[in-house]
């Protein structure tokens, strides 16, 4: 809560080396993160960034006289360096557009220079510092790609489209090199949360999807659905409770979007998620099964009660905060209906699960039963339960090969075929 009593984020406090003040990250009085500087004092609060941008993360200096903020620009992030006084911009390097990661900026014991990681389409976490003095820019590594040339890849475009209530929803499109010609293949991938900083889609470097780019030729969209981290609190609030499925329907509209693209193959369309993204996958299926090829659910809810019922016994509460209370019986009611293994009968299409045995937040019951009810379908379901695996269930290389390879077996014999 705010001073005021409206809900608020406060996170990443900092102590300046005085003991004067403490430095801090929230929405309080806004619908972005900014910085906050509280005196302590006398318990008073002073906005120092605006709310044109969401602060993503911020590092104050050893000596505390400057603050390295980190904005999310939409597209990119944007370094500022700020008098820690004034409050004034010292210096705004000019830098790739990317993501920094991660997060928070480091920096040099004498306050002299500042670091980070920056992830790109072309730049795999490499280091960059900018100097306080100067504001000057270096680059410290350059990763190897090995055979692949990054540069083949076209810039990611961000694409918008209108929703069934004439909500602007916004994702990441990636395009295949200019040598594949004709509409091409798509594939949707939605992003897990739904809330919390990492829920949302950006730019960034493709890693091992750079084979399904650049060797398949398929396009891929990363979708930022209502209830997506990085819009607003009101943007992340319209997917709480019983407007769960209005995200649903933000991909039955970027389905209506792909269609009106000469270059998307509407008639060759999977969807595909992780953890939360794993729940929409499956609703994706249910609703919109007869204008896809296929899905790929990983980690993913299939029944919100029993969900809620067997999680992690620290998550409960922070997840009917955003999925409702099923204790209410009318939450309850819904929660069961919407629930995926209650509608599996709906899904025509071939379905890939993929699961972790010793995943606490999604026990892997919530696989095998959505596996079992989509087979009485008659439609094919692959299914794989990692043993020694949690809720990233890729943490082991033998493992996240096998689920790579896997993954591509499944989309050439029902996507591309």
């Amino acid at each position: 809560m705010s001073p005021e009593g409206n809900p608020a984020v406060w996170r990443a406090p900092i102590y300046s080396p005085d003991g004067r003040y403490v430095y801090v990250l929230s929405n309080r009085d806004s619908e972005t993160l900014r910085l906050w500087r509280g005196e302590l004092s006398n318990g008073t609060w002073q906005a120092i960034t605006g709310e044109t941008d969401d602060l993503e993360s911020f590092a104050l200096s050893p000596d505390g006289r400057t603050i390295a903020a980190v904005f999310d620009s939409t597209t990119s992030s944007r370094v500022e360096l700020l008098d820690a006084n004034t409050f004034k911009v010292r210096w705004a390097p000019k830098l790739p557009a990317g993501q920094l990661v991660p997060r928070p900026p480091a920096w040099r014991p004498d306050s002299s220079e500042v670091a980070f990681s920056l992830s790109s389409l072309r730049t795999f976490a490499d280091v960059f510092s900018v100097n306080a003095r100067t504001g000057a820019v270096e680059r410290w590594t350059k990763s190897e790609f090995g055979a692949f040339d990054p540069d083949s890849l076209p810039e990611p475009e961000i694409v918008k489209w209108k929703s069934f209530d004439g909500l602007t929803i916004s994702g990441v499109l990636y395009r295949p090199p200019a040598r594949f010609t004709g509409p091409r293949p798509v594939i949707i991938s939605i992003h897990g949360g739904p809330g919390g900083s990492s829920s949302r889609e950006r730019p960034r470097y493709q890693g091992r999807s750079a084979y399904l780019l650049n060797e398949l030729g398929i396009a891929i969209v990363f979708p930022n659905v209502r209830g997506s981290w990085g819009f607003g609190k009101a943007f992340g609030r319209l997917d709480d409770g019983l407007k769960r499925e209005d995200s649903v329907k933000d991909i039955g509209s970027l389905l209506d979007w792909i269609e009106t693209q000469p270059t998307l193959d509407k008639n060759r369309v999977m969807v595909t998620g992780v953890s939360y993204g794993g729940y929409m996958t499956y609703a994706v299926a249910e609703m919109y099964s007869s204008r896809l090829r296929g899905a790929l659910a990983a980690a993913g809810i299939s029944d919100f009660i029993s969900y809620l019922a067997t999680t992690d016994p620290t998550r409960p509460e922070d997840r009917r905060a955003e999925y409702g209370d099923e204790r209410i019986p009318e939450i309850r009611e819904f929660l069961t209906r919407i629930s995926p293994v209650t509608n599996a009968s709906k899904i025509r299409i071939p379905l890939f699960i993929v699961h972790g045995a010793n995943d606490s937040r999604v026990p892997p019951a919530q696989a095998e039963d959505m596996a079992r009810s989509v087979r009485s379908n008659g439609v094919p379901v692959w299914s794989t339960i990692y043993g020694d695996e949690g809720h990233e269930f890729w943490a082991k290389p033998a493992n996240n090969n096998f689920w790579f390879y896997s993954w591509i077996t499944f989309i050439k014999q029902y996507l591309l075929n």
